[in-house]
């Protein structure tokens, strides 16, 4: 009679588990680094105590050199519209963020914010928050 010893092992490894967190952690990722919107260029800009809840994916900045940018890639401001208009075709409801130095003057943000009005764009006016 040939006994069989009833504690048998398995030699193979189930990956499934693994893959599930290593999925999980993908997501995660995937997710939070949406909300991220570093701010490539160094701007000081005015202070503010209202929030904004907008969330737009592109931004207008303006250094006190009178140098644009979309999205940290420099623009001219006669190639602005056009740079808007390829970067928000097809959004259904566009909205801009407007970074302007604090020593900008008002006349430069408004032709900004005139071209949004014209292409029917959302313009936020972003600030820092004051210091109490």
């Amino acid at each position: 009679m040939a006994l069989k010893p009833s504690n048998k092992r398995d030699p193979n490894f189930s990956m499934s588990s693994l893959t599930d967190i290593i999925f999980l952690l993908l997501i995660f990722f995937m997710l939070t680094s949406t909300f991220v919107t570093p701010n490539a260029l160094n701007l000081t800009l005015p202070s503010s105590n209202s929030k904004s809840t907008a969330k737009p994916k592109v931004s207008v900045s303006i250094t006190k050199g009178m140098e644009y940018y979309v999205n940290s890639e420099r623009v001219t401001f006669d190639n602005l519209e056009q740079k808007l208009g390829e970067m928000l075709k097809g959004e259904e409801d566009p909205t801009v963020f407007l970074n302007a130095e604090k020593s900008v003057s008002i006349e430069k943000v408004v032709e900004i914010m005139n071209i949004a009005n014209s292409m029917k764009i959302k313009m936020v006016l972003s600030t820092n928050p004051l210091s109490e």
